[in-house]
């Protein structure tokens, strides 16, 4: 998501200086590679690049490659095949056993429903999408659609498709990702035969810090990093200043009984309580807990936790087996942190695995592939 809006911005940048732009996607990977399918690259005329196809190995090729597609003014199917372990002759020196396949588009800024048209309207609001890049594997001379169709959660649709029964199975296609949550390749044959990277787009992650104390510092600025939302929340106004929280989103102060009524939820949002207030903790995890957020991290040793929940349930509260599988106390992963840097880092990493589904354990331990593969 972060690629998205620094490609965006770049892109509003170029658009005012009049430099004319491409937009390059990985729209199919075969074996390994440093990105998978919908790593995106703005390429300026003038050189300039914002986000990454690679490790920084295909940049310069592709660099070249968009100045032919802009000088032609076409859109242009590029594949790198590293299978060979003798990868030099490439130029590139990739190293990744894998067949890379970037699509590089001319932006046309007149047009409606450009690449970066689509990217922002996927961008404008805080909901899952669907967008579609369709190529030719087969024919590199037939026509190349590219990024041509976009479907939000609120049923919203563009597209630049004009054959009907195209647009209709497309849209099927794109439905079937938006409901199921993951991205898939699908064939086509529109005249010809198509390949078409049905891709699905999450919102940033919402992370809701309740704790303006100097430990919050750091988890804010490695949130800002990964392009994360942060709100920080805290009762003490002299701690809840936005001059020291320069990269959250919002910084709020408010009672534990009025948080809930300042923020917005959704399946996206996590939160970590960080406040070293144990009686303000225990009164706002009454109400968090039945809005059963995926990540729920609360700062502090075992026995604080045990406590809180045990004087929650004399009170009357149900705690569930969903609520004893969304709290993660202690916060974070085991890493060995000492000072709030390194458990910032670990707790980052920690809500980054749990949203992923992934245990957060060594890759060298891992037997199946590091991406899935899309289907």
């Amino acid at each position: 998501m972060k690629e998205l809006k620094d490609i965006v911005k770049a892109y509003d940048t170029a658009l005012k200086t009049g430099k004319q732009t491409a937009l390059a996607t990985v729209v199919l990977v075969e074996g390994s590679a440093y990105r998978r399918a919908g790593a995106r690259m703005l390429i300026t005329e003038d050189g300039e690049l914002t986000g990454a196809i690679s490790g920084g190995c295909l940049e310069g090729d592709a660099l070249r490659k968009a100045r032919l597609a802009m000088a032609h003014q076409q859109p242009m199917l590029v594949t790198y095949d590293t299978m060979d372990d003798d990868d030099a002759k490439l130029g590139v020196g990739l190293g990744c056993n894998g067949i890379i396949h970037i699509l590089i588009e001319p932006v046309h800024n007149a047009q409606p429903n450009n690449p970066l048209a689509l990217i922002k309207s996927v961008l404008s609001k805080r909901q899952n999408a669907v967008l579609v890049t369709i190529f030719s594997l087969q024919d590199r001379k037939a026509d190349q659609p590219g990024t041509c169709y976009m479907l939000t959660d609120d049923e919203q649709i563009q597209s630049t498709v004009r054959d009907a029964s195209f647009k209709s199975t497309i849209n099927k296609d794109a439905t079937e990702v938006l409901n199921q949550g993951v991205s898939k390749t699908k064939t086509y044959t529109a005249g010809v035969e198509y390949t078409g990277f049905v891709e699905l787009i999450k919102p940033a992650v919402s992370l809701v810090i309740i704790g303006a104390g100097n430990d919050a510092i750091p988890l804010t600025q490695m949130a800002a990093i990964l392009g994360w939302e942060t709100t920080v929340v805290d009762g003490r106004p002299n701690y809840a200043l936005a001059e020291r929280f320069p990269q959250a989103t919002r910084v709020l102060v408010a009672k534990p009984e009025q948080v809930c009524a300042q923020l917005t939820f959704d399946e996206h949002t996590v939160m970590v309580l960080m406040t070293h207030n144990y009686n303000y903790e225990l009164a706002l995890l009454k109400q968090i807990l039945p809005l059963n957020l995926p990540y729920l991290g609360i700062l502090g040793p075992k026995k604080k936790l045990e406590r809180m929940l045990g004087e929650l349930e004399d009170s009357g509260t149900t705690i569930t087996d969903q609520h004893l599988k969304s709290i993660y106390g202690p916060v974070g992963l085991d890493i060995g942190s000492e000072g709030a840097e390194e458990i910032a880092l670990s707790v980052i990493a920690e809500i980054k695995a749990v949203l992923s589904q992934r245990n957060g354990l060594s890759l060298k331990y891992k037997s199946a592939t590091i991406h899935a593969i899309s289907q």
